[in-house]
């Protein structure tokens, strides 16, 4: 296997999100090197972009954003990136805005839009902005087609998410919650009856509280509400008939994924039949519901499949991978044809990847945790030693390794690394309780869950003890420097954008997440600082928002010798341009060889 090189990992930057489809159209988001634009695939025409060029669609709503367009036969609503207001492109017009302009840029943001069927309006989840730095979060109706001042038709909550009218556009469910939770530990799913005018009344609470998570609400053609709980323990299907939740699809496996961003559609309505994304761990796969109640698989060359699943006709639209081959919109039948709407090809031979390995290990308080194993390939190993590992912590802390061809990785295996992906305890994917596992304790169990598999690994031969080193991004790089911390294990660590203090981060955090330190930070004192004695290598950009670089430049003043930062100058939170990416892995390489 010759290495990979660090070119070819900075090219792979394009990105496919939310898939929808109108008839046999399919549309997507393109996420460029210069923004994100919308594009559509049909039969007769392939792919197109469908918006003027330099017109950028984002949502930026809670900062994650996503939600940020609607099609239809007709009409395509989406959300400005540069001044986030609603616009309408309808036929061969060019974009005109339903939505007044804000005070200030960014102050008023939109997302989730859904046009009520029958009608002239769109509902849709707003966020203002204040000259006083307060952020409120409502839903709210306006007219789809004529400029005006959008009207509030929900509020009080901290936040709200799908807003879903039924099929007969009298009725609308929606999802809301408050702070200190986060949408995955408690939420709730509401109904209301939606006058003509657009007020809300006789509102229902469905499902859901502060012990149970619900989420993407939706109607079946023939108006039965369903949503998605978690109140097993797991994130399953149900309907709601006559005030009861009925199950549909349900089982040790998730059937959503955590909502850190708005437009998640993990299931959908084909033909009398119910299509589903089933997450199991690291793997993605599509079971099918028959109208006979009978839950059966679909057999498709792909181990993981983004939150969007869109029905075009008797065919699913969705985001597809696996080990060998980079996310690409895929068509596909439920027999398991399958068709690629997007090509992601970076010349590699694909015998030449390794394929993880999940591997389940031991924790040292007598729990268990998840991984992802690469071996090197005998090619690169240069003695009878096992391999040097690299342990990575995702940047959640609630989200997971996915079992898809991650390049980074591939670019440490091909030089003779073992890498070990771990979703230590608080990651998505194993059930509810797994996913909570991280309240009050961030800090300890995700580094210990860390570390304890590198432990693990060495003892079973497949790592060298003396040689093994730690990386994390975003909060995996805080799980990093809690690791280097709090165990002897590692030699080395590397961080990116990393998180070093959980109490200013929660300050800086926007207000989607800033609680979410309170939930997730340990009870002991102190805990929120850290002081790490083993060499570190820090990566930060000088334009990042979650941890400004004050914050990480006071932080090195406590670390030890062999320790580094590394400015990358006009760099935000999320390090992406090609030629950071180069320079990136070349610093790490370097680092984790060094020690």
């Amino acid at each position: 296997m010759s290495p990979i090189p660090a070119e070819l990992v900075a090219r792979a930057t394009v990105s496919y999100d939310a898939v929808q489809a109108v008839g046999e159209t399919v549309y997507w988001i393109e996420g460029r090197p210069d923004g994100d634009v919308l594009v559509r695939w049909t039969p007769h025409d392939g792919t197109q972009d469908v918006l003027p060029e330099g017109v950028h669609v984002a949502s930026y709503v809670h900062e994650y954003g996503g939600g940020a367009y609607l099609a239809t036969e007709g009409d395509i609503w989406y959300c400005d990136a540069e001044d986030q207001r609603i616009y309408r492109a309808s036929g061969g017009a060019g974009p005109v805005p339903v939505t007044p302009p804000a005070a200030r840029p960014g102050a008023l943001r939109y997302a989730d839009l859904r046009l009520v069927p029958g009608s002239d309006t769109l509902v849709c989840v707003r966020e203002r902005h204040e000259d006083d730095g307060t952020v409120h979060n409502e839903l709210v109706a306006l007219s789809a087609t004529k400029p005006g001042e959008p009207v509030v038709i929900a509020s009080g909550d901290d936040f709200y998410m799908s807003p879903e009218p039924s099929p007969d556009g009298r009725r609308l469910a929606w999802v809301s919650w408050n702070a200190p939770l986060m949408p995955w530990d408690g939420s709730q799913l509401w109904t209301a009856d939606l006058q003509p005018n657009a007020t809300l009344t006789d509102r229902r609470l469905v499902a859901g509280g502060e012990d149970e998570s619900v989420c993407q609400p939706r109607w079946s053609p023939d108006g039965v509400l369903h949503l998605l709980s978690d109140r097993s323990g797991w994130w399953n299907l149900y309907a709601w008939h006559d005030g009861r939740l009925e199950p549909v699809i349900t089982g040790e496996f998730e059937v959503a994924a955590a909502p850190w961003e708005f437009g998640y559609r993990t299931y959908g309505f084909q033909a009398g039949r119910i299509v589903a994304v089933v997450q199991e761990g690291p793997l993605h796969r599509l079971v099918m519901r028959n109208a006979d109640g009978s839950v059966e698989p679909v057999a498709l060359p792909y181990t993981s499949i983004k939150p969007y699943l869109a029905v075009v006709g008797e065919l699913l639209a969705f985001i597809g991978s696996s080990p060998a081959k980079l996310p690409t919109v895929v068509l596909a039948d439920t027999a398991g044809a399958v068709r690629e709407l997007t090509t992601n090809d970076l010349g590699i031979d694909e015998s030449s990847l390794v394929v993880p390995e999940p591997f389940i290990f031991p924790t040292r308080d007598g729990e268990r945790a998840y991984g992802l194993y690469y071996s090197p390939p005998p090619s690169s190993r240069t003695n009878e030693r096992p391999p040097p590992l690299l342990v990575r912590a995702h940047p959640g802390p609630t989200a997971n390794w996915p079992m898809r061809l991650d390049l980074h990785a591939q670019f440490f295996v091909s030089r003779g690394f073992a890498v070990a992906d771990i979703d230590y305890r608080g990651s998505t994917g194993y059930g509810r309780a797994y996913r909570l596992g991280l309240r009050h304790r961030w800090g300890t169990v995700d580094a210990t869950d860390c570390a304890d598999a590198a432990l693990h690994l060495a003892s079973i031969g497949r790592a060298d003890l003396e040689r093994m080193a730690i990386w994390g991004a975003s909060a995996g790089g805080y799980t990093v420097l809690r690791a280097l911390t709090t165990t002897d294990v590692f030699v080395a660590g590397t961080a990116r954008s990393a998180v070093v203090n959980l109490t200013t981060w929660g300050d800086a955090a926007p207000k989607f997440q800033a609680h979410h330190a309170e939930l997730l930070r340990c009870e002991e004192p102190d805990r929120s600082e850290v002081q790490v004695r083993r060499p570190l290598l820090l990566t930060h950009g000088d334009e990042d928002r979650v941890t400004p670089l004050e914050e990480v430049q006071c932080f090195m003043r406590n670390v030890g010798p062999g320790s580094c930062l590394v400015v990358i100058s006009g760099a935000s939170h999320t390090l992406r341009r090609s030629v950071d990416v180069c320079r990136l892995l070349g610093l790490e390489l370097d680092h984790i060889r060094a020690c």
